[in-house]
């Protein structure tokens, strides 16, 4: 029942015949995650708005053709009409549009980095999260067998009358601990594989632990709060906001200037009671200036004056908010990099520990509940050291996304 236990646990989430790396799960949710999908088309799409812009600018031109019957006049009959338009002034309203346009397009570009970002850090998590749960299987596995042939040991003891019946319960009683926790583990597993997969697109097999990045983090906190000053993409994000609403403000004051255009038509109609075709054209000059406008153009000015004003006390803020990621980031990857140290000298002296008390038990200088708790010892630096691990890769993940530098390719 136990060798099925951990068969079923072990192989809990790992379709793929081969190990994946973090930059493999990387990679494929880069290429193929739909939340990321969607953000990129839906940046596509704000990528046309100069263009759609520049068109109020640019000539146009329209073809119209009616055909029926005019009882008065012609009888049967038809007319065709081409006309064309160019704005020759516009007084800056097609210029100011297109820099608004451009710059939603600036700020768009930096919130897809921070999308792509984030979508990467939950990735990362995720396998940190899964990582961390097959250990966990791994250890409570362990766990099982060495106490399995603990009891059996316990029970040969008994048989000689050289252990007492509560030596046997006792780990008897330990070991059904430990099959409970392999089910815990095992459940936690599933959970997190779900996460994975969803993330990613595939099974995680058995992940294989990634590698320290010492080339890629900034090398001090002080560096580290620079970086974010200067490359987290949600700064970046708030600046080009600012830049597009000052443009917005050129914009609204156009409203009050004059339009000049140039328009012409060219046309033909016929009729079947009136022999022949007749051609027309026009050609000539639309200005139009307004008057009055009820208050309209002053208050979408201070509407637009607010907003960038609005901007900058964002950008303050996303600075800020940056700075405060990084140090937060900075701190829990160094306290996750001293418990790796702590916790691993703590599971080394665990199973020193455990080994000596088994070797002493067996010339009965220890109890059976010395076995237990020095397993129990064992148990817990083993999940820890193992959470560390897990722990500096999601703070490494945080520090890379908060100074601008988590991509496809960081890991």
């Amino acid at each position: 029942m136990n060798r099925a236990m951990i068969a079923a646990a072990l192989l809990l989430g790992a379709a793929p015949a081969r190990a994946e790396t973090l930059r493999e799960a990387l990679a494929d949710a880069w290429a193929t995650n739909p939340t990321l999908g969607a953000a990129r088309a839906r940046q596509q799409a704000l990528e046309q708005t100069p263009d759609v812009a520049r068109a109020a600018g640019r000539l146009t031109a329209s073809a119209d053709a009616i055909g029926g019957y005019d009882h008065v006049a012609y009888g049967k009959g038809g007319t065709a009409a081409v006309t064309a338009s160019l704005p020759v002034w516009m007084g800056g309203r097609v210029s100011s549009a297109v820099r608004v346009a451009q710059g939603n397009v600036a700020a768009g570009a930096q919130g897809l980095r921070d999308s792509e970002a984030a979508v990467l850090e939950a990735v990362v998590g995720a396998y940190a999260d899964v990582l961390y749960s097959q250990q966990a299987v791994e250890v409570a596995g362990s766990d099982i067998t060495l106490l399995d042939g603990q009891v059996r040991e316990a029970q040969a003891r008994y048989d000689r009358g050289q252990a007492t019946r509560t030596d046997v319960a006792q780990l008897q009683a330990q070991s059904a601990s430990a099959q409970a926790t392999l089910a815990e583990a095992q459940g936690m597993l599933a959970g997190v594989v779900a996460s994975y997969r969803a993330l990613v697109g595939h099974e995680p097999g058995v992940l294989v632990p990634a590698q320290p990045l010492p080339d890629a983090l900034p090398p001090t906190p002080q560096d580290a709060r620079a970086q974010a000053q200067q490359a987290n993409p949600l700064v970046h994000q708030q600046e080009s906001n600012a830049q597009a609403d000052a443009a917005g403000i050129d914009q609204q004051k156009a409203e009050r200037l004059p339009t000049l255009t140039f328009g012409g038509s060219y046309g033909y109609e016929a009729g079947s009671l009136q022999p022949g075709v007749v051609s027309a054209g026009f050609g000539g000059v639309t200005l139009h200036v307004r008057l009055l406008t009820g208050g309209l153009v002053r208050a979408k000015v201070r509407q637009a004056e607010a907003t960038h004003r609005a901007d900058l006390f964002a950008t303050a803020a996303a600075r800020r908010e940056a700075e405060r990621s990084a140090d937060t980031a900075w701190a829990n990857l160094a306290a996750a990099r001293s418990r790796i140290l702590a916790n691993q000298a703590r599971m080394d002296a665990a199973d020193l520990a455990l080994k000596g008390v088994r070797a002493e038990y067996g010339f009965s200088l220890r109890s059976t509940l010395d076995i237990v708790i020095a397993d129990e010892a064992l148990r817990s630096a083993q999940l820890a050291l193992a959470q560390s691990r897990s722990d500096v890769l999601t703070a490494q993940a945080a520090l890379l996304r908060a100074v601008g530098r988590l991509d496809a390719d960081t890991f």
